[in-house]
């Protein structure tokens, strides 16, 4: 990492990290100006402190360093002129608006005003005054224009042009750029004389990585010289800002180093067995383990020996056979006269998993047990008793599973199925309800949604990650097309031709809106519609608000072959597993991510036929849309899929963070920086070993006070 041209800084002493953590930051309210209401504006965009203050840092910036001639100005770029207003009009055409013709030596342009005042008004009809306009140029109908450019009237006092480039931040209702330009010059200010920002990194380190100090980074991004290359401003590729990246990848590792740290600190008791019960399972299995779930195995198995609980993600594409692996792991704890636990996040993924299970170990005589919310009364209360006493060996369920009134006997083990759908405190209130005598149970985590290595390498440094990177044999690659919903009817006709050859086919209607009720009443006038068009087939409707009794009904009428055409919600997304099916049709496709629609195309493919998936879409698409249907149709591979996801969507959405509550990046961006990811890894080994005092300062300055992951 080159500094740029930035000097590395002097040797911090100890004083910088001991002051870091001694006193407390300089509360937001302590800068001039600075209210109830305008600070309540600044926590909506997460500043607390005059150090929030400098690490906010600009969106982009804005060249007002010079003024550019009207004759060498380019549409679409921002610039800044000097003018004479020719003359100015207020114009009724489809709307009223003020229009401003201006001239200097080498040309002329229109400024265009839809909202004025009479003040403006009066400023921009006198024909004679010179300004000066910074705004966006555009082609106009007969020259180029600005459009709601600000403008200032040139006279004496007139201050000269700017020697830095302008900042523009990241903003919310009621904040001007003024202000918060104003609070960072304030900030800055007291930047050496309160010393906002010590520097946290070890002189050693720094000079080895050629990293600029923190005060000259944080000043250069807030108040850059006019010769700074915007360019690298504006990408993140300046040194300066790759300066403060590094350093909030850093923290975000030694935090997940301390809380991998503090697990393996805990007690949790060895589950060893002797792998006769695991052995019966896999001889009356009707196939053999791929060697990837075998390998994936053996990590597990090994973890399951130690005596600190296990944490481990387990990572597969669409039917890989992770489930396999996970009942393996559960017979484990059940050997050694223990309970384990799998949770997922829907009920229909629940009670799937349940069926498997319950088929698999029926003829081994291990009971497994089915817990969802809706669960209620005299049954409900039985299975609680029976799930205390230590009667039922595995439980298969919901969110229920982590109510107060569910208690365990012996929790040895906790398998989180999609765990990017839950919140940190949900899997850790089940955690918490195996914790015996300061022991903790181990924890699987599985996901059907591959996570880039990228975004593995920083979300989850606290796990331990195995991934079934190969599909069994058998699973034929499907057949991907997207289709205009103007061929709908030819998209019908195919379902029959299908039907008719006895095969089966879903027809998947996503959200429509931000309510569970319209998407469900969507997939109901669907259905009707479907069975007058197509009366000589079977179809059946499965959505979120049937009782699970009916959808039940449904869905084992689907797999026994009774029902020919399934529509259904996006609820079929993960678990379902019915061979004979070969066709899915996914409705208003461009509605949904790569991710999502992949997962849903995994329902398919499963049996001896050639499978195929068509993605019905409603034009014109977005141009991301376009980018998601392309990569399906061009991609069958998950961990590929979900790269481009991550290209796509971005790391929060990818990783799901709005529901799980977790903090983003300030600074830092996965997909941009994710070169400094292995700086930064090394980096955090380092700084645990030679200068422990730097890491509760460095994760207290970009993560907080608060864990960012929690004790997961």
């Amino acid at each position: 990492m080159d500094s740029g041209g930035i000097q590395a800084g002097t040797k911090p002493d100890g004083r910088n990290v001991a002051r870091s953590l001694a006193r407390e930051p300089l509360p937001i309210i302590a800068l001039p100006g600075v209210g109830p209401r305008l600070a309540e504006r600044l926590r909506r965009l997460g500043i607390h402190n005059a150090e929030d203050v400098l690490l906010h840092l600009p969106l982009r910036y804005q060249d007002r360093s010079r003024i550019t001639p009207i004759g060498q100005l380019i549409p679409g770029v921002e610039a800044q002129i000097e003018a004479e207003i020719i003359g100015g009009e207020v114009t009724m055409r489809s709307r009223r608006f003020l229009v401003c013709r201006l001239r200097d030596t080498t040309g002329t342009l229109v400024l265009r005003f839809f909202h004025f005042s009479p003040t403006q008004q009066q400023l921009l009809c006198q024909p004679g005054v010179r300004l000066r306009c910074f705004g966006e140029v555009r082609q106009g109908y007969a020259s180029l224009e600005m459009v709601h450019p600000e403008c200032r009237r040139l006279d004496s006092d007139t201050p000269s042009v700017a020697a830095r480039l302008t900042p523009v931040y990241p903003s919310t209702a009621g904040l001007q750029q003024f202000t918060l330009r104003t609070l960072a010059e304030q900030a800055l200010a007291q930047l050496d004389a309160e010393a906002l920002l010590p520097e946290l990194l070890p002189h050693a380190l720094r000079m080895q990585l050629r990293l600029p100090s923190i005060t000259e980074a944080t000043r250069l991004l807030h108040q850059p010289p006019s010769d700074t290359p915007l360019a690298e401003l504006d990408n993140g590729r300046h040194p300066a800002r790759r300066r403060l990246a590094f350093e909030e990848l850093l923290a975000h590792q030694l935090s997940l180093r301390r809380l991998r740290e503090r697990t393996q600190r805990q007690a949790a008791p060895p589950r060893a067995g002797d792998g006769e019960l695991g052995q019966r399972f896999l001889e009356q299995l009707p196939f053999t383990l791929t060697s990837a779930q075998q390998r994936a195995w053996e990590e597990i198995a090994a973890d399951l020996c130690q005596p600190h609980p296990m944490l481990r993600l387990l990572q597969g594409d669409v039917g890989s056979g992770k489930t396999v692996v996970a009942a393996m792991a559960a017979l484990r704890a059940v050997a050694v006269g223990a309970q384990a636990a799998l949770m997922a996040p829907t009920e229909l993924l629940a009670e799937q998993h349940y069926h498997n299970f319950r088929g698999w170990l029926s003829k081994l005589g291990v009971e497994v047990a089915w817990l969802t919310g809706r669960l209620a009364g005299r049954m409900r209360r039985a299975l609680l008793e029976r799930l205390a006493a230590g009667h039922i060996p595995i439980v298969v369920g919901t969110h229920a599973l982590f109510q107060e009134t569910v208690d365990f006997a012996d929790l040895a083990l906790v398998i989180v199925d999609e765990q990017h759908r839950f919140g940190v405190h949900q899997r850790l209130a089940l955690r918490e309800k195996g914790r015996q005598g300061g022991r903790c149970p181990h924890q699987l985590i599985m996901t059907a949604t591959p996570i880039p290595r990228t975004l593995a390498m920083s979300a989850y440094a606290d796990l331990d990650t195995s991934v079934i990177d190969e599909l069994p044999p058998g699973r034929r690659p499907v057949k991907t097309a997207a289709v205009p919903d103007s061929r709908r009817a030819e998209v019908i006709d195919r379902i029959r031709q299908a039907c008719r050859q006895g095969r089966q086919a879903y027809w998947v209607c996503p959200l429509i809106e931000e309510s569970e009720t319209l998407e469900c009443q969507a997939a109901a006038v669907t259905a009707e519609q479907l069975t007058t068009t197509l009366p000589e087939l079977r179809i059946g409707l499965v959505h979120g608000r049937l009782s699970p009794t009916d959808k039940e009904a449904v869905m084992a009428a689907f797999k026994a072959g009774t029902v020919d055409l399934l529509v259904a919600t996006t609820v079929i997304e993960v678990g379902v597993d019915v061979p004979n099916a070969s066709l899915m049709i996914v409705e208003n496709a461009e509605r949904l991510g790569l991710a999502q629609l992949h997962q849903l195309r995994g329902r398919v493919g499963r049996g001896n036929t050639a499978s195929s998936c068509v993605l019905l879409y409603k034009p014109p698409l977005s141009q991301i849309a376009h980018a998601r249907l392309a990569a399906l149709r061009e991609c069958g591979d998950g961990f590929e899929i979900a790269r481009r996801d991550l290209e796509l969507r971005g790391p929060g959405e990818v990783l799901g963070t709005r529901q799980t509550g977790e903090q983003s990046l300030r600074v830092a961006d996965l997909l941009r920086d994710q070169d400094l990811l292995t700086t930064a890894r090394h980096a955090a080994d380092r700084l645990l070993h030679e200068a422990p005092d730097c890491v509760e300062p460095l994760i207290r300055r970009w993560i907080g006070a608060g864990a960012r992951y929690g004790e997961v």
